[in-house]
């Protein structure tokens, strides 16, 4: 039986299922991944173009990227998730945004790219404190 992988974005208006195991996992540093997540990288999970099928209302952004190849981000038109990017270098392929995923167990990073550009603070240190959940917490005044 084929692994199924399904997806939505925050609100709901665009969903998506892909089949079959991704090609790579990976974890991308670069300028235009930060600025798409508003953190230090994206994760995304490649398929072939064809074992994917997206409903729902989308809209794109595209840039050249430094080789010279055409990038386009895809994200839901109504709240904004990004869902998926491509790339004219691989054109039957699309990367789907791991954070959009039901369930990503089984898939981890394989890959991470454009490292030169991780930012010092994308990491969490030994003595950073960590929650399960959203802590009962206030700024003080």
């Amino acid at each position: 039986m084929t692994k199924k992988y399904t997806g939505k974005c925050l609100c709901g208006e665009v969903t998506y299922i892909a089949s079959g195991r991704p090609v790579v996992v990976a974890q991308c540093h670069c300028e235009e991944c930060r600025r798409l997540s508003g953190t230090g990288h994206t994760v995304g999970a490649m398929f072939l173009s064809d074992a994917v099928a997206v409903s729902g209302k989308l809209s794109e952004f595209s840039y050249s990227s430094d080789k010279g190849s055409e990038v386009t981000k895809v994200f839901c038109a109504n709240c904004g998730s990004p869902i998926y990017g491509k790339n004219t270098r691989m054109p039957d392929h699309l990367t789907l945004s791991l954070g959009t995923m039901d369930d990503a167990s089984g898939l981890d990073v394989e890959v991470v790219i454009f490292t030169r550009d991780k930012p010092h603070w994308d990491q969490l240190g030994e003595e950073v404190v960590s929650f399960a959940t959203q802590p009962d917490w206030k700024p003080e005044d």
